[in-house]
């Protein structure tokens, strides 16, 4: 957005507001007569009830669907056929794939009804309702009051969500919006019997790789397509040969026409989490103190995961999925510090500050509770540094990404299934039924490199020696290091010792007679076990005192919101995988160093094609296909960029035009607006969308899969 537009508009419930186009992840339920209208003037020629319609009439809400709240789709076919990003589906591709027909690298494609891959354990919700119920929540509070209890959110959210659901098919869902401020019910339609219908491969899906991520132009077809199935009576059902594809209440029309710069263009979809509520005190603790370390971390890690999947093919596959997970959000952190920064947003928060505080002091009720509010955040946040540092190394170095070294979470669930079959302290533990423990744990080396696993852990332990404070270290973790010259030396040694750093090692281990102080002796577990996550949290409350910073964080919200609601500035909750709808614009980014297009063709893969790079590889038949004249000549869109305001969980969401037909999928942000979660950059921000055009070419030209494109377009 090259200016800011402001509009004079009545919202319901809030008075005469100034609502501002493009920013907003605005709750489907809350588009009234006023973001009608806003929207109509950038271009929409739909209605509110044409997009969420409270009365039960069919409208587009009914063709979104939410994958478990990590993803979004839509609904393309009246047979239940669901497209949403490749990425989204990445897990489920992975869990198929084997050394001999790895589905990442040569694509998924069921010709046939009978090739759809159940997954197991998927589901796909569709929003059917939304309820305000914050009147109903208030009273029942008061009342658990007046009988001298409280009703904290998971108390409040067990009970209505009991209530809401007990004479309904729908899964009842409470959300919190505002921290309290606002109680919201949503009713689900849940489906699981999920198959997998089509993935192209990773040279086509996440073509540019992490390289390319957050980067403008791209040129991935991140698309992957889904079918949910049905009972024979229409209901959700479990899997069975029995079932039939979904007859939906409603499904997108896919537009061929593209999307033209400077159209219109809306998203609606599940984002996952925003912070656009916090102070200046918390942000500095995460920008100035936790993010240098834990991006220090992860990129280390992430470089030692590289090395060893370039140099051997079986051990990409294993790890192709945990290092695509830790690549992306490790790009969104990195991406985010310097933007922060960039932006000056902590600044921008102690401004936004400062206004507040004339406020609450501008009336004496609102001093009398906001008063000191500001301060006790600074005071509090600077108190609990050291304390946040040091949860955030034990988390980094010894907690995330070393897979096989879990040790402490492994013994400590061997132990409860030990007692459980009533094992006492002293007795030996032999030929345990591990039916839900070691198999898993087993399986799990499956799919592990010890070689690789190893170095993640010498450098994990390293880190962890040379970071955490002398105070915070065990006596044992202390005791241990100081055997040996090095830490290297320290991790061959724990290496050799633990039972747990081969599954050889750890059947031998469980198959003999041993007490369950001896599997406690392992000194993997002994140094897992002394990250007491407990006791630091007992010493950060302690350090803190009443109210701590998460009541702090709660009443700033509050007051925030209050705040301006009293001012008549639009406003809407945080997200939190609650459905909703954002607009903006088909616009090209602005910035003398930065493309200026819109879009981008297929005929830049080309141009990016590199045979030694793994991100920008093509196989045979996708070059030959790019190469031909009649591909080059037509210009086969790729991808475009808009203005609307997305983030996690958006992933999949549909991108439509003005009359709600699909133009394509939103799959990733910009570099320039990382920062957005915390605070939106109106003249950076930008949603990387894939053209539903290269979507429909892929399936035809490349995958021989057009009867998928034909169900799509019918």
């Amino acid at each position: 957005m090259l200016k800011k537009i402001f509009f004079t508009l009545a919202l319901a419930a809030t008075g005469s507001l100034m609502l501002k186009a493009d920013e907003g992840m605005w709750m489907v339920n809350a588009i009234n007569a006023a973001i009608e209208q806003q929207m109509h003037r950038c271009g929409s020629r739909l209605s509110a009830n044409e997009i969420y319609n409270a009365d039960g009439e069919v409208s587009l809400c009914d063709a979104i669907v939410s994958l478990n709240f990590y993803c979004t789709g839509s609904i393309v076919s009246d047979n239940g056929l669901v497209i949403t990003n490749h990425h989204c589906a990445y897990a489920d591709v992975f869990a198929i794939s084997t050394e001999e027909k790895n589905y990442l690298e040569d694509g998924f494609w069921a010709l046939k009804a009978d090739e759809e891959v159940p997954m197991k354990g998927s589901q796909m919700l569709l929003l059917r309702k939304v309820i305000d119920v914050t009147e109903e929540v208030e009273q029942y509070v008061e009342s658990e009051k007046a009988k001298g209890k409280t009703a904290g959110i998971r108390k409040i959210s067990w009970e209505f969500e009991k209530r809401y659901k007990s004479d309904s098919p729908y899964e009842a869902i409470l959300s919190s919006m505002w921290s309290g401020s606002k109680y919201y019910i949503a009713l689900y339609q849940v489906y699981k019997d999920i198959r997998l219908v089509a993935a192209p491969p990773v040279s086509i899906a996440a073509f540019g790789g992490d390289i390319d991520n957050w980067d403008w132009p791209q040129h991935k077809c991140d698309f992957a397509m889904y079918r949910i199935y049905t009972a024979p009576d229409g209901s959700p059902a479990e899997y069975s040969e029995e079932n039939i594809p979904l007859v939906p209440r409603k499904r997108l029309r896919v537009s061929t026409e593209g999307a033209r710069k400077g159209s219109f263009a809306m998203i609606l979809g599940y984002p996952g989490s925003t912070d656009r509520y916090s102070g200046s005190a918390k942000l500095s603790l995460e920008q100035n103190t936790l993010r240098p370390t834990q991006n220090e971390l992860r990129a280390a890690k992430m470089e030692i995961m590289r090395t060893a999947m370039n140099a051997d093919p079986s051990v990409r596959l294993k790890y192709s999925d945990t290092f695509f997970g830790l690549s992306n959000m490790q790009e969104l952190y990195e991406g985010e510090t310097e933007c922060i920064e960039r932006e000056n947003v902590i600044a921008a928060k102690k401004k936004q500050e400062e206004q507040m505080q004339q406020w609450i002091d501008a009336d004496s009720s609102r001093h009398a509770r906001w008063g000191t509010l500001i301060s006790d955040l600074e005071r509090t946040f600077a108190a609990i540094t050291e304390i946040e540092q040091v949860k955030s190394v034990a988390r980094e170095c010894l907690l995330r990404n070393c897979e096989m070294c879990s040790a402490s979470q492994k013994v400590n669930n061997l132990i409860r299934e030990a007692e459980k079959k009533g094992v006492k302290e002293g007795e030996t533990v032999v030929g345990l039924d591990y039916s839900n423990f070691s198999d898993k744990i087993l399986k799990d080396y499956a799919g592990l490199d010890a070689a690789l696993e190893k170095e993640l852990f010498r450098y994990s332990l390293g880190k962890f020696y040379e970071l955490m404070p002398e105070e915070y270290l065990g006596e044992f973790q202390k005791e241990i290091r100081a055997g040996y010259a090095s830490t290297d030396q320290l991790c061959d040694a724990l290496w050799e010792q633990s039972i747990f750093t081969s599954s050889e090692k750890f059947a031998a281990f469980a198959g003999e007679p041993h007490t369950l102080d001896e599997y406690r002796a392992d000194p993997i577990y002994r140094i897992y076990k002394e990250l007491n996550y407990g006791e630091f949290n007992r010493i950060e409350t302690k350090i803190e005192g009443e109210p701590g910073h998460s009541a702090l964080c709660k009443e700033y919200t509050h007051a925030l919101y209050r705040m301006r609601l009293d001012k008549g500035i639009p406003q809407y909750p945080n997200a939190n995988s609650t459905m909703r709808m954002t607009w903006g614009k088909v616009k090209a980014m602005k910035g003398k160093d930065l493309p200026k297009g819109v879009r981008s063709y297929a005929s830049g893969i080309l141009d990016k094609y590199n045979p030694d790079s793994y991100e920008f590889n093509l196989d045979d038949r996708q070059k030959s296909l790019l190469e031909d004249k009649s591909c080059r000549g037509k210009r086969l869109p790729a991808c475009f960029v808009t203005t609307n305001d997305i983030t996690g969980g958006n992933s999949g969401s549909p991108v439509l035009n003005a009359r709600g037909e699909l133009i394509g999928l939103a799959f990733d942000g910009n570099k320039e607006s990382l920062s957005s979660d915390i605070q939106y950059t109106p003249e950076s921000n930008r949603c990387v969308c894939v053209d539903i055009r290269y979507v429909l070419w892929v399936l035809r030209e490349y995958a021989g899969c057009g009867y998928l494109a034909d169900e799509m377009l019918k």
